[in-house]
């Protein structure tokens, strides 16, 4: 009888204690044991970059998420690591980047104006690194997209542009 498969525990529960150089890379191409659709960051950039091109998503929540979580992990790290070896590897395992790129820009579900994008995408990314540090679970990303999507609402509000002109009959 052969291996059919094998469990071991994903990159992101041992990540404290310390990543190799060799596994960043790992991480990146998808040589590693992960949830699917989570493994290879290339494979997402790659799939990001067409819907970019083709312009069904815009770049400003990826962006503002991906920033705010990389310089958070940069300046609070965790790990046995120097700052910027931990973040790289904060960013690189887990569904970080799976939620950034595609299930934050969900067009239900994520802000309407570029200014509101980037609140929702430097929240999220602040949110996750919470529920990374402080929460039970080594992953963060889907319960800071969940939560922020309530705030949609609100932050559209906030960054709605004001209608100049038009008087007080005006449609707004």
């Amino acid at each position: 009888w052969g291996v059919d498969a094998i469990s071991s525990p994903t990159v992101l529960s041992y990540i404290e204690e310390g990543v190799d150089t060799n596994k960043v890379v790992d991480m990146f191409y998808g040589n590693i044991a992960g949830c699917i659709g989570e493994v290879s960051k290339l494979l997402l950039l790659l799939g990001f970059l067409y819907l970019l091109i083709r312009r069904v998503v815009s770049w400003h929540i990826p962006v503002a998420y991906l920033g705010t979580f990389f310089l958070l992990t940069y300046l609070f790290p965790r790990g046995q690591d120097e700052a910027i070896s931990f973040a790289i590897a904060s960013l690189l395992s887990g569904g970080v980047v799976l939620g950034a790129l595609f299930m934050a820009t969900d067009y239900s579900t994520s802000p309407i104006t570029a200014t509101g994008k980037l609140i929702y995408g430097a929240l999220c990314g602040a949110l996750t690194v919470f529920f990374r540090y402080f929460g039970s679970y080594p992953e963060g990303a889907s319960f800071a997209i969940l939560i922020m999507n309530t705030f949609v609402y609100y932050i559209d509000r906030l960054t709605k542009p004001k209608v100049f002109g038009g008087g007080a009959n005006a449609k707004q």
